[in-house]
């Protein structure tokens, strides 16, 4: 999948427009239907299913939120097949719709900007929920997974259950990351996948239930890990290039302490700096050729890389200044390409610049709870998306080895640490 792209100048780029708000509109029947059909050859070839569980206390008419994990692009049209006929919304990053804004609105998306404060979009939910009667589909985690393992949700998920005020249905996918992990390029498995759906909380559990009590059931719900489940169950990847792209997440050698220099192809992921080997089993598990595994799980390396991350902030020594190229997003009409720049990501946030001066905007560390960032993103490449709700910008690193993980990782570590700092504050004012 492709998307509009097209060269202008920083300030040809700013001068547009700013697009109207528009209303979400319910997808008609047809719409519904149509999405549905073209669901139904892949999900045919997964042999996919669905398990429900006290879903008869949702009535066909009651709008409803399902929240659903995100795994792969597989993910709505498993929503389109098992919600069928009921009408919703779907909550879709604003890039989506770039260059089909229309056709994204007859099927009743909602723009959103990820990991950027947009009231816009609860004035939305509410409107598709009390005006529409429709549903909502959303994914919180709001970007895919990188390690198979759940990403961090908004704190702020709780207060919005209490002011839409409509029952909240889990969709929990299974197989959906082992038949398509971001960061594999593209390259689908043969593996079955399958859902299940349950009516997670109705109305009265949520008037009943403080914010904080409702985010700690969806942090409980959303608490999963696809690489356990597939050994777990003995689902077997049998594919010869299950290790194509594995280093975009394991970038960092354990046995050399190396960055950068990690290759993943075909079954194996290779260090280029000490030369050490693993393989990548059928069953997803790492074996060294040589020596111990060291780490045979790749959420538990995942994991490792984060407190090394954590260590780095924490130590004063982080850094990030990388060159990259910059897309900018304005409106949906196109993306817009305006030149080269310099992204610096150090404890004190973000810092891009570049274009003659054009561009000198900062994101601070608190600004976002997590990172929008993406693998082979429309096939242009790696990506690291910052800005706010005027301006995006795109920027695809132009050297340095895998830094986008990394980076999604310190915007976590990073956003965390402030915010103990900012409780320990609290605390040493509080009498």
């Amino acid at each position: 999948m492709k998307i509009k792209n097209r060269s202008r100048s920083v300030d040809e780029v700013l001068a547009l427009p700013v697009p109207e708000h528009e209303h979400p509109r319910r997808p008609s029947i047809l719409f519904r239907t149509l999405l549905k059909m073209l669901s139904t050859p892949e999900l045919k070839a997964v042999s996919f299913s669905c398990e429900k569980e006290g879903m008869e206390r949702l009535s066909e008419k009651e709008p409803a939120l399902f929240l659903m994990n995100h795994s792969s692009f597989i993910d709505l049209k498993i929503a389109a097949a098992i919600l069928y006929p009921r009408p919703f919304n779907i909550i879709c990053t604003s890039d989506g719709f770039v260059g089909k804004n229309g056709l994204m609105r007859r099927l009743g998306c909602i723009p959103a900007r990820k990991f950027i404060s947009d009231t816009m979009l609860i004035r939305d939910m509410v409107y598709a929920t009390r005006e529409l009667k429709d549903s909502i589909l959303m994914y919180p985690e709001a970007s895919y997974t990188f390690d198979g393992t759940a990403t961090p949700l908004p704190s702020s998920v709780g207060k919005l259950l209490k002011l839409l005020r409509v029952p909240v249905v889990m969709i929990k996918t299974s197989g959906a990351f082992l038949r398509d992990p971001l960061y594999n390029m593209l390259q689908l498995r043969n593996v079955p996948v399958r859902a299940k759906m349950t009516y997670l909380l109705s109305p009265e559990d949520i008037r009943e239930k403080t914010a904080e009590e409702l985010n700690g059931i969806l942090r409980k719900c959303f608490t999963f890990d696809n690489f356990r489940d597939q050994q777990t169950e003995g689902i077997r990847v049998t594919e010869t290039f299950r290790a194509d792209g594995l280093n975009r997440v394991l970038y960092r050698c354990p046995s050399c302490q190396t960055e950068g220099k990690m290759e993943g192809k075909g079954i194996k992921l290779h260090c280029g700096a000490c030369g050490k080997t693993w393989t990548l089993t059928e069953l997803g598990f790492l074996r060294a050729e040589d020596g111990e595994d060291i780490f045979d799980h790749v959420p538990d390396w995942y994991a490792w890389e984060r407190s090394c991350v954590r260590r780095e902030l924490q130590e004063g020594t982080y850094r990030l200044d990388v060159p990259v190229l910059i897309r900018m997003l304005v409106n949906t009409d196109c993306l817009y390409t305006v030149g080269e720049g310099r992204l610096v990501h150090t404890r004190e946030g973000f810092h891009l610049s570049g274009c003659g001066g054009k561009i000198d905007y900062v994101h601070g560390p608190r600004e976002s709870y997590s990172l929008y960032s993406d693998y082979y993103w429309y096939e242009l490449g790696d990506m690291i998306c910052i800005g706010d709700t005027r301006v995006l910008y795109y920027c695809f690193p132009l050297e340095g080895g895998d830094v986008v993980a990394k980076t999604r990782l310190a915007a976590e570590e990073l956003y965390k640490l402030e915010m103990e700092e900012l409780q320990k504050r609290f605390e040493r004012k509080s009498p």
